[in-house]
This record gives structure tokens, C-alpha cells and sequence, in this order.
């Protein structure tokens, strides 16, 4: 199954009818496939080091790409990232670092190739289950749980292929716990017992791509949500900031950003109890091979 979305993936991105780039960067019905993917290893290696530490391996592979089609007036555009790292040492054993799955599809008409009204949809979890290490008896995340999806109708401003605003007041964010031990204990703001929280309320989501300098390329996305309730104002931030460098043809460099905040994600305090939501932030950085497509 891998195989064939695969193959059908690229003849669509390497086919179609002959077309002409407008203005705003579109090939008029063409498909077309961009994005970077790579894989970024470091190691520490040490023999009587009187400084002290232990030897130690990390690695994360990542995919950031986006299948877009403009034919006419209609823009249908599908990005997906996935990330996954790991590390291992002697004392802490094998541990998770990063992990992310991330798949958007919308699909916008337009009169004037600029504004463009558009109905999105989206879904964000993980591939497998989060410990608060060093302990490794609890899990606290897992596949799907939690999962975050927005439907939502609303008006897109794109003056080019590579910016966009998009801002929704008729939004729908479904919170799912599909884990039976995380969904009886509340986890992620969904009542005790129950795996599915619905959320009526106000989106915005705001993507750029854009060559900072000679073989520098910037990807950010910003995800804005706040809920028609009593909670209307505290707003749920998404922020995503992925910088790739290519040091040569096979080497680059990356640096990869998340910064989080939900109202409804408790952070939990060293004796056991639920304090306050807090900032969350995350950044990877390495160096190893990429590949730009």
C-alpha cells in the first residue's frame, strides 16, 4: 500500500498537462510536490575521559512537504510533516525525543487568484507513547491520544504560492483520548472516561516559505484557536519554525522549532496534582543528510 501512494505520488507530481507559472508562483493543473526530507544522527564516543560522561547516540528523521494543484479558480493544497528522533545512553537507556505527525488539506476557490474561500481540515498526534522520563512505568501520551483535528470554513488571503492568512470564525477542534488508561484520568482536557472533547470556536492558521538567503529555507506555520465559551480568550497557540541549511550536496544543517500552549493541558507537579497550563517548547537541532524535492 506504502508503495503504490507512493508511485501514485510522484506521477502526479512529475505528469500532467503542459502549464505555464502565473503571477502568484501556480503551475495552472499541474500537480506539484515540494518539500525536505532528512535524517540527522550524533554520537559521543569516550575512552578514559577524565572530564567524565558515557558514551551516547541520537538520530531523528524528519518530512516536511506539501502536494499542491491550481486549476482554474480552484487551489486544493495537502501538507504533511512527520517527525521522529530517539537517544540512547548507558544511564537514561533509550528515550524519545521527538515525535509528530501533522497532515493538512484545504481547498479554496478564488475570483481574483488572491482571496480564496476555502474549507480546511487538519489532524495532529504522535506514532507512539510519551514518558515523563526518567520514569518509564506511566505513559503520558500515546498513537492518538491525544489527536487534535480543526474543521473549519473561512477566507484565505495567498498573494503568493508561498504565503499565506487564513482566518475562520465557523471552526470546529475535536480533542480525541484514544488511550483507556489516559482518558480515565482526564488527560488533555477531556472529562474522566470520556475520548472525545468537541470545541465550537475561531481559527487562524498562517504558513510562509521563503529562501532567507543562498541554500537557507524557511518553513513556519502558526495555528491561532480560541473557543466560542466560557474560555473565549485563552487561545490555543501552535507554532512551527523548521530552518534547513544545505552545507553541500549531501550535508545540511537543521534547526526545528515548536512552541505550544493549550489551556486545557494541565502540567503535572512533582506530588501528582494538576497545576496550571504552562508554555510548552521544544527545539531539535542537527546535522546530517537532506534531501529537497
Amino acid at each position: 500500500m506504502r508503495r503504490l501512494l507512493f508511485t501514485a505520488l510522484t506521477i502526479l507530481a512529475v505528469s500532467g498537462v503542459k502549464a505555464q507559472t502565473d503571477e502568484q508562483g501556480y503551475e495552472d493543473g499541474k500537480w506539484v510536490l515540494s518539500g525536505v526530507t532528512g535524517l540527522n544522527i550524533s554520537q559521543t564516543a569516550l575512552s578514559n575521559w577524565s572530564a567524565g560522561g558515557e558514551n551516547s547516540l541520537a538520530g531523528n528523521a524528519y518530512l516536511n512537504g506539501k502536494l499542491l494543484r491550481k486549476s482554474g479558480n480552484w487551489l486544493w493544497q495537502n501538507t504533511l510533516v512527520l517527525e521522529y528522533g530517539l537517544s540512547n545512553n548507558k544511564t537514561n537507556g533509550t528515550q524519545k525525543t521527538n515525535d509528530n505527525i501533522n497532515f493538512t488539506t484545504q481547498l479554496g476557490y478564488t475570483a481574483d487568484n488572491k482571496w480564496f474561500y476555502t474549507a480546511m481540515g487538519d489532524l495532529k498526534t504522535q506514532f507512539y507513547k510519551g514518558y515523563k522520563y526518567p520514569d518509564k512505568t506511566h505513559y503520558i501520551s500515546s498513537f492518538f491520544a491525544p489527536a487534535y483535528s480543526n474543521i473549519s470554513l473561512g477566507l484565505e488571503y495567498r498573494p503568493k504560492a508561498n504565503y499565506s492568512l487564513y482566518f475562520s470564525p465557523v471552526a470546529g477542534k475535536l480533542t480525541i483520548v484514544a488511550d483507556d488508561y489516559l482518558s480515565d484520568t482526564g488527560a488533555f482536557g477531556v472529562d474522566p472516561g470520556d475520548k472525545f472533547k468537541a470545541e465550537f470556536g475561531s481559527y487562524f492558521k498562517a504558513r510562509a516559505e521563503q529562501a532567507v538567503m543562498e541554500n537557507v529555507q524557511l518553513v513556519t506555520t502558526l495555528d491561532l484557536f480560541t473557543p466560542y465559551n466560557k474560555q473565549f480568550g485563552n487561545i490555543d497557540v501552535n507554532w512551527d519554525v523548521l530552518v534547513s541549511m544545505k552545507i553541500n550536496k549531501y550535508l545540511s544543517a537543521t534547526i526545528n522549532t515548536t512552541l505550544k500552549y493549550d489551556n486545557d493541558v494541565k502540567r503535572v507537579g512533582a506530588d501528582g496534582e494538576k497545576k496550571g497550563a504552562k508554555v510548552q517548547f521544544k527545539e531539535v537541532l542537527g546535522i546530517g543528510v537532506a534531501y529537497n524535492f
